[in-house]
């Protein structure tokens, strides 16, 4: 079918400066700096900039998504470009779709674990890599200045695309089956759209006999989110699943975030499971069958994945943080599996993009093979390596009460290294100061080899430091 929208693509805009542009997607507030008309021009600028023949689109279920992928979709149609549209899915699974298909680029509108009144626009290249910044830079120059609303040939047509069990075959092709040992879950889908990916996931799982039990929370897809918005990272969020495990004697607990590109793990007596120690457990079962491989790994906690990956015969790279940085490295390296402690999972065999999917998956093939409960596994590493999870200091000018306190930590014969921020490195423990890129914001994480004491000692130091900083 063609497109019959007949709106122009110089429709005012909320925010004609493009503010909804941000590092590495697009996200805004709607009627502030993002809506419908922002999201066709969007679309006619990555056609002209991008020029692809066809590209895929899909959709988070936020009330506004309909109307937003409606818009965009006809800023591409418009342009001359066939869309395929994938309809109500994960961002990982136009992440699949785009490569797939064939395609030469891929849209998921989606404001993941934002509030209700947000939405936006997450954006891959051919074969789902990321955007170059000067891509991305362009796009945003030519949605602003509208030049992608000058095209002159026929419009491109919309047709649906299914890849659900194409996809769900994929990722279930990644574990051994006949490894894996019985499991009982609980997973909670938070009422974004990671339930009906689950449930392919879990349909191709018994249909090669998998032994699995499932135990549903907040699984059906709501845009109104009626148990609030999608995001395990935020505490008052967690107790929820940690209780539904508890109560049902679960092995495993999972839950998501709205898009279910990042994932999160509750142990068997309802522990949350802090990211740094995802990212090793997770690097530790690609290496089991693939050993000698590279793992990247962002820089704020790193002793645990470093010891795991060498014990564990891999080679351990590092790269900034943000997934348009870690796909790049990843790529440069061939390497099998990248991990950030904030959730996100890249993986080689799934065109080096992030999945919310293929982690729990990975960790219940890893236990199986382990033969010990993922709890076990986290006792063991954090006796060895503590950290002090992520700690945010509110100051006028991170950057530069960041270099005075390395400054004063060099003086104190600390190791330092200026990437993505500062570490501070003593024989003990090691702190990781980075700016936050969207808030005035330091984030700092404390890690230790062996003595939780010295967590307690590194972040008082610190603390300490950052106080006569901002003195």
């Amino acid at each position: 079918m063609r497109a019959t929208d007949t709106q122009t693509d110089t429709a005012p805009l909320p925010d004609p400066s493009m503010t909804c542009f941000k590092a590495y997607d697009v996200r805004g507030r709607l009627g502030d700096n993002f809506d419908a008309a922002t999201a066709r021009r969007i679309g006619a600028a990555f056609a002209a900039v991008m020029g692809p023949r066809t590209v895929v689109v899909g959709r988070d279920c936020r009330e506004s998504s309909p109307e937003i992928l409606d818009a965009l979709a006809a800023g591409l149609t418009g342009a001359g470009v066939d869309v395929l549209d994938i309809g109500l899915a994960g961002t990982e699974e136009v992440y699949f779709a785009t490569a797939h298909l064939g395609a030469e680029g891929g849209i998921e509108v989606t404001a993941s674990h934002n509030p209700i009144d947000y939405n936006g626009l997450k954006i891959v290249g051919p074969g789902s890599r990321p955007l170059s910044e000067e891509e991305f830079d362009a796009i945003k120059c030519a949605a602003r200045s509208g030049a992608g609303g000058a095209h002159a040939g026929p419009a491109g047509t919309r047709q649906p695309a299914a890849v659900r069990e194409a996809y769900a075959r994929h990722l279930v092709d990644m574990v051994a089956i006949d490894r894996l040992r019985p499991v009982r879950l609980v997973v909670n889908a938070g009422n974004g759209v990671a339930g009906p990916a689950f449930d392919a996931i879990l349909d191709e799982l018994e249909r090669r006999g998998a032994p699995v039990t499932v135990t549903r929370l907040h699984h059906a897809p709501d845009g109104r989110f009626p148990n609030g918005i999608p995001n395990p990272l935020l505490e008052e969020n967690r107790p929820v699943t940690a209780e539904a495990v508890l109560r049902e004697g679960a092995d495993l607990g999972i839950a998501w975030d709205g898009d279910f590109d990042r994932c999160f793990f509750f142990t068997h007596e309802g522990g949350f499971v802090d990211g740094e120690y995802v990212v090793a457990l997770l690097a530790e079962a690609c290496l089991a069958t693939a050993p000698g491989e590279t793992i990247v790994h962002d820089p704020r906690v790193i002793w645990n994945t470093q010891d795991t990956v060498s014990r564990a015969g891999g080679v351990a790279v590092q790269s900034r943080t943000g997934h348009a940085f870690m796909k790049r490295v990843m790529r440069a390296h061939g390497a099998i599996y990248g991990g950030e402690m904030s959730a996100h999972h890249y993986f080689r065999d799934f065109m080096y993009c992030d999945s919310g999917m293929i982690p729990w998956l990975k960790i219940w093939e890893l236990v199986s093979r382990r033969e010990q409960p993922l709890a076990a596994l986290i006792d063991s590493m954090k006796a060895r390596f503590p950290s002090s999870g992520e700690i945010n200091f509110e100051v006028p000018d991170p950057k530069t009460v960041i270099e005075r306190v390395a400054a004063h930590f060099e003086q104190e014969g600390a190791e330092i290294a200026h990437f993505d921020g500062v570490s501070i490195t003593f024989p003990d423990w090691r702190a990781s100061l980075r700016a936050s890129s969207t808030e005035p914001l330091m984030r700092l994480n404390v890690e230790a080899r062996g003595a939780a004491g010295q967590v307690r000692h590194g972040v008082d130091r610190v603390r300490a430091a950052i106080d006569a900083a901002t003195g």
